[in-house]
């Protein structure tokens, strides 16, 4: 195994640590190129109202180039939300094989399950069932700052 893929694998390992489907990732956007056709993007998770930085772990676990410069992860193109394809990717490399459902999230609507099966006909919010593999990659919200 190259020192690329176990660094990878490492980080994916951590950041399952870190995580969890229906967790929100916050993503700050710290630069833009000239062009438009790149930005540099920040990723934190929020605990007990304490900001978590992710950037360097999500760069290492979805192979993206880390700025040192911005301290953030490059991503290319444009024309759609960059932060939320950010988290997207994320999500579908952190659970590739699909989520359990969390559920229809009672009183507090903001709890519901965020799997794509649920808008595709799903209707069982059955917490616990599995969600196919597509769905791990709506696992994770995406907010901006």
């Amino acid at each position: 195994m190259k020192a690329r893929d176990r660094e990878r694998e490492s980080a994916l390992e951590d950041l399952r640590k870190t995580l969890h489907p229906g967790d929100t990732v916050y993503t700050v956007l710290r630069h833009v190129s000239r062009s438009g056709m790149s930005r540099v993007i920040d990723c934190y998770i929020i605990e007990d109202n304490t900001p978590h930085w992710l950037s360097y772990r999500v760069a290492k676990a979805l192979g993206a180039t880390f700025s040192d410069k911005t301290e953030g992860i490059k991503v290319g193109g444009c024309g759609m939300d960059m932060g939320f394809h950010l988290v997207n990717s994320l999500s579908a490399a952190l659970f590739p094989g699909g989520m359990t459902c969390l559920g229809d999230g009672g009183e507090k609507r903001s709890h519901m399950c965020p799997a794509n099966d649920h808008a595709n006909g799903d209707r069982d919010y059955t917490v616990g069932h599995q969600h196919s593999k597509g769905a791990g990659a709506y696992a994770l919200r995406h907010h901006w700052i």
